[in-house]
């Protein structure tokens, strides 16, 4: 929770700028707090980016001691962003809807034709909604080896889409809702058939470089382009109980009870996992995308009109266009998180775009396979609090939940 302190005698010459100087001042005090407790609770690593939009952002970085001997953390390193890019992808979608390129009422077969079993009854909305049924390729134990980098091969686009789809869908198209990488995997099929142009420069070309994003980029490969997180998992010895076998066995570097899976290839995520970004690059994409900068009103309106998440509440967390919202007691949020191995991120904003908050945790198993009730407990408690400082709002906030 946020502890936002009012000042109980008012000084000569102090007024409202002053209070609102000390309420910044103590919720950075209480964000560096919570994310040296996430770090003794056992993560490696944790960067906080929180913009209120009334001031200078506050960035923070910590770090377990252990780590430091591969990396010195700082808040503007890169990291990836696993399944926020699913936002990116169903911007890319919405900017070719503005031109004419495509519908979104359009059925999938009309662009992927043949390549997925029922794609007359399966809409790009369905897709970018997550509402088609189709099954999630991560689920299939052929990817699991690339995830913990002892596959190395580079998967494509298709590849992706193609194991998703040999599997029976979980219901019709449109009657239900079901979180499925295998929907973006066919975005990114489709985003490159229509287009005639490869994801990586798609991203570079209609967002990072249009925003100035010098830190932003689809990972085609386990490469980095700049400063970036390590990020780790544990060793075999010191995996908790709970986590499947085939996840027990990490690639990389290893010392200190853990593996640094930072080389790790994404492409096993594509278009539904692959972007690198930083705290204060998203936060210009998020603030150029709510303001209409990157999609016209209209398109964004598609965006932002949601799905229930969760059956049987209709008022619970929303699912648009790869973005979600939700309720909190600070207020209602948009926003994405994302997994990969050795990185866990959360983005939010409000509607506007001028309040940001970016939260990373250089582990991700704990989360995957819920094995660590310290990291979680810290890490919740370091999310709400970054919520409720964006907003600037006192009061203690709720997760959206998601993946």
């Amino acid at each position: 929770m946020v502890s936002v302190l009012a000042v109980g005698v008012a000084v000569a010459g102090e007024g409202p700028a002053a209070a609102t100087t000390e309420a910044a001042a103590a919720r950075r005090v209480e964000l560096d707090r919570l994310a040296r407790e996430l770090v003794n609770a056992g993560a490696p690593g944790v960067i906080v980016r929180v913009d209120d939009g009334a001031g200078q952002p506050v960035e923070i970085a910590e770090q377990a001691r252990w780590a430091r001997r591969d990396h010195l953390l700082r808040a503007g390193d890169e990291f990836r962003e696993g399944s926020n890019t699913k936002t990116v992808m169903a911007t890319l979608v919405l900017q070719l809807v503005a031109e004419g390129r495509l519908a979104l009422s359009d059925p999938v077969e009309k662009w992927l034709p043949g390549q997925v079993p029922g794609g007359r009854a399966i809409t790009v909305r369905m897709l970018l909604n997550h509402t088609s049924g189709l099954f999630d390729f991560t689920e299939d134990p052929v990817v699991w080896p690339a995830a913990v980098g002892a596959d190395r091969r580079t998967w494509t686009s298709e590849q992706l889409l193609a194991v998703g789809v040999r599997h029976d869908p979980l219901f019709a198209p449109g009657a239900g809702w079901a979180y499925s990488n295998t929907n973006y995997a066919a975005v990114g099929v489709l985003l490159e058939r229509v287009t005639g142009v490869r994801l990586a420069e798609l991203v570079r070309d209609r967002i990072a470089r249009p925003l100035h994003l010098r830190h932003t980029y689809y990972a085609t490969d386990g490469t980095w382009r700049g400063r970036h997180a390590h990020g780790y998992e544990p060793d075999a010895a010191h995996m908790p109980p709970g986590v499947p076998a085939e996840f027990q066995e990490f690639a990389g570097p290893r010392h200190d009870g853990h593996v640094d899976v930072s080389g790790i290839d994404p492409s096993w995520g594509g278009p539904a996992g692959a972007v690198v970004s930083t705290g204060a690059d998203w936060s210009r994409f998020y603030a150029a995308l709510m303001s209409g900068e990157l999609l016209p009103a209209a398109a964004l309106t598609q965006m932002l009109t949601t799905v229930p998440m969760l059956p049987g509440q209709p008022d619970g967390p929303g699912y648009g266009l790869g973005i979600q919202t939700g309720a909190t007691a600070c207020g209602t949020i948009w926003g994405h998180d994302g997994g990969l191995p050795g990185y866990l991120s959360f983005n939010a904003t409000d509607r506007t775009g001028r309040h940001t908050a970016t939260m990373l945790v250089a582990t991700e198993s704990w989360a995957e396979f819920r094995t660590d009730p310290n990291i979680d407990a810290a890490s919740h408690a370091l999310q709400t609090a970054a919520i409720c400082a964006m907003l600037d709002a006192p009061g203690t906030g709720e997760g959206t939940g998601g993946r």
